[in-house]
């Protein structure tokens, strides 16, 4: 039988592509306008004069730098928090003892703590550490504050893993180091690649600890760096739009890699 089409759905759709494509077309269409050409039409209309020298102003002005930078910042926080945040949420649905549904706890209450909150703390005992001024002082505040969701995400994806293979697993003879690297973790992948994508969102997108934490040129990631192109006599349009468009392309290039995985994990289903 010939299904009916859903035109309410449809027109959704279309109306949801077009509140993400005007804007993403405007920057596009900004972004390879010279500068005395951008406001002539207005954002959304067909270009006059087309150019990549605000691309060439931004790769001469030191960006892909502070591009590299982000890259290890998120790198770093992605790997802390796996390490950690994997064998917590372990040990938080396999552990039948009031330590891990504290821990667990402990966790949530993390979530209700905005960094805002804490920034003061935390930027003497980083300056204490002799960490200020360096991308650790950016990681390590950046994976605290990433825990608490990753482990809610990932507890929740090992939790769909059916009790009867772990019960298997433990027949087997299996410690539990190996039933969490030979059954857990390939099993939670969804839930993994979900953690993976927040994380480095979240470090990708990070001001407030790059902004408070480090001060010099050679420590600045991609969120300061786009100041570069605002001064107190203006700003610089085009180039400041295309800085964004390059700053966007790796954590696109991370989406589009994980995104089935990511889908997945946020429906709940990182262990089937």
């Amino acid at each position: 039988m010939r299904k009916r089409p859903n035109v309410v759905a449809g027109f959704a759709a279309f109306a949801w592509l077009l509140i993400i494509g005007v804007p993403l077309y405007a920057l596009v269409n900004t972004a390879i306008q010279p500068q005395s050409k951008y406001t002539d039409g207005g954002p959304v209309s067909i270009p006059s004069a087309v150019t990549l020298d605000n691309f060439r102003t931004v790769i001469h002005s030191g960006f892909l730098h502070y591009v590299g930078n982000t890259v290890l910042v998120a790198a770093l926080t992605v790997a802390i928090v796996l390490l950690l945040g994997v064998p917590i949420s372990y040990a938080v649905v396999r552990g039948r003892g009031r330590l891990s549904g504290g821990v667990f706890r402990l966790f949530l209450v993390g979530l209700a703590i905005p960094s805002q909150a804490v920034i003061i703390p935390l930027f003497l005992i980083i300056n204490r550490l002799g960490l200020y001024d360096s991308l650790w002082g950016i990681v390590l505040p950046t994976a605290a504050f990433a825990l608490p969701v990753s482990v809610l995400v990932l507890s929740g994806g090992m939790r769909d893993i059916s009790a009867s293979l772990y019960e298997a697993m433990a027949l087997d003879g299996a410690r539990p180091a190996r039933v969490l690297v030979d059954l857990v973790i390939p099993l939670s992948r969804s839930s993994i690649a979900t953690t993976c994508v927040f994380t480095a969102l979240q470090a990708w997108n990070g001001f407030l600890f790059p902004l408070v934490m480090t001060q010099s040129n050679d420590t600045k990631v991609v969120s300061l760096g786009l100041y570069n192109f605002v001064s107190e006599y203006g700003a610089d349009v085009p180039a400041l739009l295309a800085a964004v468009l390059m700053s966007a392309v790796p954590i696109l290039i991370v989406y589009l890699f994980a995104r089935r995985a990511l889908v997945m994990g946020l429906m709940g289903t990182g262990g089937k």
